[in-house]
């Protein structure tokens, strides 16, 4: 039973709506919009984020992977959860927490990892989108008006260059999505209106 959820969960999070133009764009899978709801963040906003963070190429497009480590600075994908849970139990014996972020927002053990009961609940993907969800609806209250600014400093709160290298790659894979609950102005997302999510 428990792991019929886990693949319905995950087939909502993987997922979206095949369209024409999947080519040059792609939906938001209905599990971000779950999430970014109760978290009061765009979807468009969370899902460039967990595309930034955990990419991998599946045979129905680019989509977030949630088995993804990251270990001072190198990217590893695995197959299941087991497999990346056993390999992040041996970076965390040679590596310190704060060089390692897990999940499907890749969400730093170091820094956040405090918001998750044990390292197995990290790589949950509902729980790493809500933990994200909550870092990046942080980072805008403390400067309100950009939601690709609140990711930049998701990726690094210090700001400078690699905050803004990160923001550019949001940005691109937010150009991408279809329009959705947020409305895209100067590739800046804005608050959607209350009652917008379909």
């Amino acid at each position: 039973m428990a792991s019929y959820r886990l693949l319905s969960a995950l087939a909502l999070l993987l997922s979206s709506a095949s369209c024409p133009a999947a080519v040059s764009s792609q939906m938001i899978p209905a599990g971000y919009y779950q999430v970014a709801t109760l978290e009061r963040v765009p979807a468009e906003a969370l899902y460039s984020l967990a595309l930034t963070e955990s990419s991998k190429k599946l045979p129905h497009g680019v989509r977030p992977w949630p088995w993804t480590l990251n270990v001072a600075g190198a990217g590893y994908r695995y197959a299941t959860r087991q497999e990346a849970y056993q390999a992040l139990l041996e970076f965390m014996r040679h590596h310190s927490l704060k060089r390692i972020d897990v999940g499907i927002a890749q969400v730093n053990l170091g820094w956040n990892g405090h918001h998750f009961r044990s390292a197995w609940e990290a790589f949950d993907p509902y729980t790493n989108l809500h933990v994200a969800a909550r870092i990046l609806r942080d980072c805008y209250d403390k400067q309100p008006g950009s939601w690709i600014a609140a990711a930049g400093c998701y990726h690094h709160p210090a700001g400078g260059q690699p905050a803004r290298t990160y923001q550019a790659i949001v940005k691109r894979h937010l150009n991408r999505l279809q329009p959705a609950t947020g409305v895209l102005v100067s590739n800046v997302v804005v608050e959607p209106t209350q009652g917008a999510h379909p």
